[in-house]
């Protein structure tokens, strides 16, 4: 059993665009729910882009597929059996202010603001399917956060953050990191994927037992 309140440095790899990110968020922080008074978890969000390519207006999505795959996911679809949601979100965006603002959130607001900026812009990607390239939808989130959004204007009308994003963007990318949500503890113990809040719990509790 893991001593009362032990620490647990989480490192939360995700993309604002990957709905298995907020899966994955979510079962987290079940997980920790059930743990609580046994581990005391910091998350830190950190970047990674499904498309760091993609243009800040982004794409049609089955446009987008068919120059990345040669197909639109209706017509493979189709090919399986399985009749892709026609209302579904129409765009991807290119995310990289988002995760400059998630840094800023880290570096200059209080314990507790980058999540709520994680949950608002998640929120506005894949609740309301907003322009997530857009600075105002960007500044909606800020608000929601309960951050400053004078300065986030002025973090998003600058490069600042953009050296630091991509720093880390390569480090977990050459660390192996290929797919998200990458979740990483203590700077070791890696839980990939959209796990249910059963399989993080019991890998956490492991951890902070010193069982792995």
């Amino acid at each position: 059993m893991p001593a009362m309140n032990t620490p647990l440095k989480i490192d939360f790899v995700s993309d604002v665009s990957c709905p298995w990110c907020v899966v994955g968020l979510g079962a987290l922080e079940q997980a920790l729910e059930r743990l609580k008074g046994s581990v005391n978890a910091s998350i830190r969000f950190q970047p990674f882009e499904l498309n760091p390519q993609m243009g800040p207006e982004g794409q049609d999505i089955g446009e987008h597929l068919t120059e990345k795959y040669g197909s639109t996911p209706a017509a493979r679809g189709a090919e399986v059996g399985f009749t892709f949601n026609p209302g579904g979100r129409g765009r991807i965006w290119n995310t990289f202010d988002a995760h400059r603002l998630l840094h800023w959130a880290a570096e200059e607001g209080v314990p507790g603001q980058q999540l709520a900026l994680k949950k608002a812009l998640f929120a506005a990607c894949h609740g309301r399917s907003e322009a997530m390239g857009h600075h105002d939808v960007l500044l909606g989130c800020v608000r929601e956060a309960g951050l400053d959004e004078a300065r986030a204007r002025d973090v998003l009308g600058s490069e600042a953050y953009a050296d630091e994003v991509r720093e880390h963007e390569r480090f977990y990318t050459s660390n192996g990191i290929h797919s998200v949500p990458a979740v990483i503890v203590n700077d070791r113990h890696l839980i990939s994927g959209g796990q249910p809040a059963d399989v993080f719990e019991q890998a956490l509790r492991r951890i902070a037992a010193g069982e792995v």
